[in-house]
């Protein structure tokens, strides 16, 4: 074994993979500096990335780096030599977008701990009808519109709040794959794709809201 574990305190960063539409260099950002802040906490920083191109996995970034691709056969088998079952070390997700934020079921799943939001957190927040039950359960507005799994569905959602509708899948950040559409014809082509991508969560319509747009980033 070239990578005998490490000592002590430890956790694991999931970096953000390739750079690309929903994986902007941003998320590369936020690994790095949380691979500081764990160290600066007295925890060894590990690094799971795949991407050379970036800061992540410069060799003096983290006290280790393994250069894999980030799906659940790498991330179970790295921290199977890190720690094992009983004493994997835990995981930070949240920091590596859409690839990383993936790997939160699977690692939930597989009983591996989580550093930070939960697999249930993140989940409440991805899948577009949970979240859409649990703002209204807060009383927030939002656009009218409904979380749907099938054309027919769709359609009778658009037929109610009325033309045009913004679609969107679950799981995705950017504004990857999201729409404004017009009519029925491209309702049922926009449905018909995303369910033969994705049959496990709801594609998202709302009403279309035309106006300004205000974007507020906040650190």
């Amino acid at each position: 074994n070239e990578a005998e574990p490490l000592e002590g305190n430890k956790a694991i960063v999931i970096g953000s993979g390739p750079i690309r539409i929903a994986q902007g260099i941003e998320f590369d950002y936020c690994s790095v500096h949380s691979a500081w802040a764990l160290q600066e906490s007295g925890y060894k920083a590990i690094m799971i990335n795949s991407n050379p191109e970036t800061v992540s996995t410069d060799f003096d970034t983290s006290d280790r780096l393994y250069f894999e691709a980030l799906d659940e056969e790498s991330l179970r088998d790295i921290l199977e030599n890190e720690g094992g079952a009983s004493d994997a070390p835990p995981s930070i997700v949240q920091f590596g977008g859409q690839t990383a934020i993936n790997l939160a079921e699977p690692l939930f799943r597989s009983g591996m701990p989580l550093l930070g939001s939960s697999a249930e957190a993140i989940d409440l927040a991805e899948d577009r009808r949970r979240f859409e039950n649990f703002l209204s359960e807060l009383g927030v507005p939002q656009p009218p519109g409904a979380g749907v799994t099938s054309v027919d569905e769709a359609l009778s959602v658009a037929k109610l709040i009325g033309y045009p509708v913004l679609v969107r899948p679950s799981y995705v950040l950017g504004g990857r794959a999201m729409e404004i559409v017009h009519d029925d014809s491209e309702l049922s082509r926009y449905m018909k794709l995303a369910m033969e991508l994705d049959t496990k969560h709801p594609v998202l319509i709302d009403k279309y809201l035309e106006g300004k747009e205000v974007e507020v980033d906040a650190v």
